[in-house]
């Protein structure tokens, strides 16, 4: 299978495939045929599919175009419902599946389109995605199948020949510039099925709010009086809350009178019935709506029609809603009594109990009342309410919280509007609380002042209540009016207070100038700013102690110069400008220059001065910025250093992508390579270039481990390390490797505790720096290799935790590096040692380990002193293994079996398959984990299962845990590229890519149960 993928719908594109098509393998009765066909027969496709309004228009397109744009002998346009596939047209040499539907899982469409790819298949006999049943029956021998929509898509569509045959670029270019045409149709059709969706709702609002406008104002009643009929349209029923729909009767007119009203109008109607009075209806009445219980004010006119007998055969007229006006009127009233009522008090507690009353009796509520409210502890404090008869005071503290949560709205400064306290869910909680004080509805109107709730305006009702609209405009203006009379009766009362106050004070001036000016002389002295008075003409008159702490300078030399003098000579002619200008203008400023001490350095002043009014003098106050600017150097370094971190962060997630590509591709090399070796094929000469590839192969490794440190993803098995010992065992090999010219001194603390660490890759760690040194001593020098003990007992911008640790340095007296070196001396492949003579990968290699370990890295270097390196270890909490203990297991051959491979990379499988074989195993072969499954469940009993970690769908872990949950004695290896297997259990085997025979030997041996000899 060929899979192709081309992401521009464009004639250039199409041109370019035919330019650079290889047609070697297609036979030549198709090659011409392609190459004879239009690309006008595309562009016209393209034109008649972005026209296209529906996808049936969209199909019939395909089908009617597609098999000549391509060359075709069928074409078929395939929908996805759901799992299934359906065949809705073709055009064909003879009848495919027209009408037919194959499960998605089990057909080629349904392949592309949850894969999201173009399928070719050269011939459909060899290609398992094939339902070979359904393809027996037709010509089709291949198949070029690509899917249509995103970003899922939604169709396919599959172009079709009776030979078998790989397909050119070209070919599957077209039918996929087809594709890419079909799904631009399809959003297009979306977009304008979804537009004329909007057009018509928008026509059917406009209709809707024409026929509201035209039915608003007057409704108009029919009562026939002889068949007991009454006649309402929708206006005249809303008046009375009931829904258009509902039928009515003379019960539903009767039942909906306001109590109050309902003798007066059922009398002025009986008379208007009535043959001997024959009265006019003309009356206003309240109704309480049957569906929504809310009050509305009608006004109704109406006449009987009586027959010549005298008989009343109807009574008929108009209604208006009047609700509004009554609104109005009600309120002028209510506004004028509230201002009768609290003309002439003088008391806030008056007032707040005089509006109270006039509004409750308007309302006919049961209790209101204005009270303070303590924010922060959510009490209602209330001094005296009105309350109707019968119903208890408030008087006294209340808890809100225990009444419901309204008070988080109230602190918002919401206007709080309970219809039912039982419906709402902010008091149904409390609703038996609320309803023990006769408070079965209520408004809540705060009174804010700096954000902070400090008084409530509040109405109680004794039962549920429909607040109307009119209900709560008056509530708000009361609450308003009300606070403001409040509120100027206490400005009022404070003014009265002040002028007390300001006689009391005209009595005790003297004595509260002399404590002022007291406390004005001991700001002065303890202010940590620097304090001064100044005048334009370059002098101070006046500084406070706080410059002689800050600067050094006596006061007598500070008052004995200009100020001008004091500064440094690049900041004095802005600070001088800033001056004059606060001068001009009269306005304070602010502005920062240095300002030199006593002991000959300078210090970071801030400055706000501000002129005084006699035009002459200005105040200034300096603040010393020493400790800000020393903070602002510091966090300087801190961002650098995380810039430096999340920049080898990025680093180090390329190289180890890459060295896991390497891995992949080193595997089948050196398995390949170590195999010839073992087995001595060709001649002397072809022997020795073999060895040379494989040690080539070799450094490659190398060279994808050192990347892998760097990338924190090499293999570490952390243990308790010796560090003294590891390196007295290596100052043998190092002294070797160094050479003559270099002394190595070693200092190792006697009370070394055990290091965490892989005793492995600190030897190579240890080998890298010393071989660093090595070369940084050209001419020669000394190699100390010092390790102590240490800890971190403060946060620090190293990055180290707190702990103990393990510090190994080396150090050497060689030529050092300046600091842009150094600043790049960790990064991967930055190296000064010259092309050819170093990888640039020792220190990030060393860098990497430390970091993976939990430790850390640090370089000390300088021109012309040499560089010191230091590996941080944290101290383990294991004992150190005794290694004479350790013995060897007797050597056993494993038993040998069916060794089931599982690998997506197939060079990688062929060579770990050939591995597998040469020890003995039966090698069945498979690319997914899926497939291995499948194979199990199919019969195939393996004794062991090799299997790659990272592969499309199920990954090797998952794989290993699925068949530890069905056979939990089956032997599973993982092998990955990556030498750290992220979410593998400990208990799983692993064995790091690239790999010989021999360590995938050792590796089986550890894994396999063995027989004695």
């Amino acid at each position: 299978m060929t899979r192709v993928r081309c992401h521009a719908i464009c004639w250039s594109c199409i041109q370019g495939h035919r330019a650079h098509a290889t047609y070697q393998g297609i036979p030549a009765a198709r090659r011409t045929d392609i190459s004879g066909l239009s690309a006008l027969s595309i562009l016209d496709t393209g034109e008649r599919l972005i026209a296209a309004t529906s996808l049936e228009t969209i199909v019939e397109v395909l089908r009617h175009t597609a098999r000549s744009a391509i060359g075709a002998e069928g074409i078929a346009v395939v929908l996805r419902d759901g799992d299934k596939c359906y065949y809705v047209a073709e055009d064909a040499i003879e009848p495919l599946w027209q009408g037919q539907s194959f499960p998605a899982d089990d057909c080629v469409s349904g392949w592309a389109m949850q894969n999201r790819e173009t399928v070719s298949i050269s011939d459909v006999r060899l290609d398992d995605r094939v339902p070979q049943a359904a393809y027996a029956a037709t010509f089709v021998r291949s198949l070029i199948m690509v899917p249509i929509g995103r970003p899922e898509p939604m169709a396919a569509l599959g172009a079709y020949w009776s030979s078998p045959a790989p397909h050119d670029p070209e070919t599957i270019a077209r039918l996929e510039s087809l594709a890419r045409l079909a799904t631009i149709a399809v959003d297009n059709a979306n977009l304008a099925q979804a537009r004329a969706k909007a057009e018509r709702d928008l026509r059917e609002s406009e209709e809707r709010l024409r026929l509201a406008v035209e039915n608003a104002d007057v409704g108009f009643w029919d009562v026939d009086v002889i068949n007991d009929r009454l006649i309402w349209p929708s206006r005249t029923k809303a008046m009375f809350g009931i829904s258009p729909h509902v039928a009515v009767t003379m019960h539903d007119f009767y039942d909906g009178l306001h109590p109050d009203d309902r003798s007066l109008t059922t009398a002025a109607y009986l008379a208007a019935a009535d043959p001997e009075l024959r009265a006019l209806y003309d009356v206003e009445y309240r109704t309480i709506g049957k569906e929504d219980g809310v009050v509305r004010w009608v006004a109704a006119k109406g006449r009987g029609v009586f027959d010549v007998s005298g008989r009343c055969l109807r009574v008929a007229g108009t209604a208006l809603e009047i609700t509004e006006r009554k609104t109005s009127e009600t309120r002028r009233s209510a506004l004028i009594d509230l201002t009768q009522a609290i003309r002439n008090l003088h008391n806030p507690s008056d007032i707040a109990y005089a509006a109270a009353e006039v509004l409750g009796r308007t309302l006919g509520s049961t209790r209101v009342g204005y009270a303070a409210i303590d924010h922060d502890a959510e009490t209602l404090h209330v001094d005296r309410d009105w309350t109707a008869a019968g119903v208890e005071t408030l008087a006294g503290t209340l808890p809100l919280r225990a009444y419901g949560s309204f008070i988080d709205s109230l602190k918002a400064g919401e206007f709080t509007v309970i219809d039912d306290v039982r419906a709402d869910a902010r008091t149904a909680a409390a609703a038996d609380a609320l309803e023990a004080k006769d408070s079965f509805a209520f408004v809540n109107a705060p009174v804010l002042e700096h954000g902070r709730l400090v008084a409530v305006f509040f109405v109680n009702h004794g039962e549920p209540r429909n607040w109307s609209r009119g209900d709560l405009t008056l509530i708000r203006e009361f609450a308003d009016r009300t606070r403001n009379a409040v509120e100027r009766v206490r400005g009022e009362l404070a003014l009265r207070e002040s002028e007390r106050r300001l006689r009391e004070l005209n009595d005790t001036l003297e004595a509260q100038v002399e404590a002022r000016s007291a406390e004005r002389d001991r700001l002065w002295n303890l202010s940590q700013d620097m304090l001064a008075r100044a005048d334009y003409t370059g002098m101070m008159s006046a500084v406070s102690p706080a410059w002689t702490q800050v600067l050094g300078w006596t006061e007598h030399e500070l008052l004995a110069r200009g100020y001008a003098t004091f500064m440094h000579p690049d900041d004095a002619p802005p600070t001088l400008e800033a001056i004059g200008r606060m001068a001009a203008t009269s306005q304070p400023t602010r502005f920062e220059n240095r300002i030199s001490t006593s002991a000959g350095g300078w210090k970071s002043i801030e400055w706000t001065v501000s002129p005084e009014s006699d035009g002459v003098n200005f105040i200034a106050v300096g603040r010393d910025l020493s400790y800000a600017k020393a903070r602002e150097v510091e966090l300087d370094r801190a961002r650098e250093a995380l810039r430096q971190s999340q920049k080898m962060e990025a680093m180090g997630s390329l190289t180890g992508g890459v060295a896991h590509d390497f891995n992949n591709l080193l595997t089948p090399i050196i398995g390949s390579l170590d195999m010839l070796v073992r087995k001595g094929v060709g001649s002397e000469r072809e022997r020795r270039l073999i060895d040379g590839a494989l040690q080539s192969a070799e450094r490659a490794r190398i060279l994808v481990q050192r990347l892998l440190a760097f990338a924190r993803r090499q293999p570490l098995q952390p243990t308790a390390v010796d560090v003294g010992r590891l390196v007295e065992n290596m100052v043998g090999l190092l002294s070797s490797t160094l050479g003559p010219t270099i002394d190595i001194r070693v200092d190792l603390a006697a009370d070394l505790p055990p290091a965490e660490a892989d005793p492995n890759q600190l030897e190579m760690a240890l080998l890298n720096l010393a071989v660093n040194a090595r070369d940084a001593m050209p001419n020669g020098g000394e190699l100390a290799i010092v390790a102590r003990r240490t800890s971190v007992r403060e946060r620090k911008t190293s990055g180290l935790k707190l702990g103990h640790y393990v510090c190994l340095s080396v150090g050497d007296t060689g030529c050092g590096m300046d600091e842009e070196t150094l600043r790049r001396a960790t990064e991967p492949f930055f190296s000064t040692k010259g092309i050819g003579k170093g990888t640039g990968l020792g220190l990030s290699m060393v860098h990497g380990l430390a970091a993976q370990l939990g430790g850390g890295l640090f370089i000390d270097s300088a021109v012309g002193r040499g560089t010191t390196t230091e590996l941080w270890l944290p101290i383990s909490a294991m004992a150190i293994e005794n290694a004479e203990a350790v013995h060897t297991a007797p050597q056993t051959e494993p038993i040998r079996g069916i060794a089931l491979l599982v690998d997506d990379e197939e060079l990688v499988r062929m060579s770990t398959a050939d591995m597998l074989a040469d020890l003995g195993y039966e090698v069945v072969e498979t690319a997914s984990a899926e497939q291995a499954l499948s194979l199990i469940e199919t019969g195939l009993i393996p004794d062991l299962v090799v299997t790659d970690h990272l592969m499309p769908g199920m990954n090797g872990v998952e794989l290993a845990r699925e068949l530890k949950a069905k056979r939990p004695e089956l032997p599973v290896l993982i092998v990955s590229g990556y030498a750290e297997a992220e979410g593998v259990d400990p208990d799983i085997a692993r064995l790091t890519k690239p790999f010989r025979i021999a360590e995938l030997a050792d590796g089986l041996s550890a894994l396999m149960p063995v027989t004695s000899p």
